[in-house]
């Protein structure tokens, strides 16, 4: 869940250049995943296409893990012990 609210919400910040979002699992795993979250930028979009990466099949599919992984946007943690939350995060750089 938290891989994909990462990756969907990519499109919705494309090119902009001081907005950043992150999503991940207090536990340190996102589903059946080894990783906790995923990562995205205002050309997340682009380095996507970029590896001929499809995000609406790839959201269909609900396989965000590979595509994230290809752009290097999982948040890798490990297990931390606990399972408090999960935690969205939108980060905008005032210009």
């Amino acid at each position: 869940r938290n891989q994909e609210i990462a990756l969907a919400s990519a499109s919705l910040i494309e090119g902009l250049n001081n907005v950043s979002i992150f999503s991940f699992g207090s536990d340190g795993t996102d589903g059946p995943t080894d990783a906790a979250g995923g990562y995205v930028h205002g050309q997340t979009s682009q380095l996507l296409r970029d590896k001929a990466i499809d995000v609406e099949k790839v959201l269909t599919d609900n396989d965000s893990y590979h595509a994230l992984e290809a752009i290097d946007g999982l948040i890798m943690t490990g297990p931390t012990g606990t399972n408090v939350n999960d935690l969205s995060v939108v980060l905008i750089k005032a210009k």
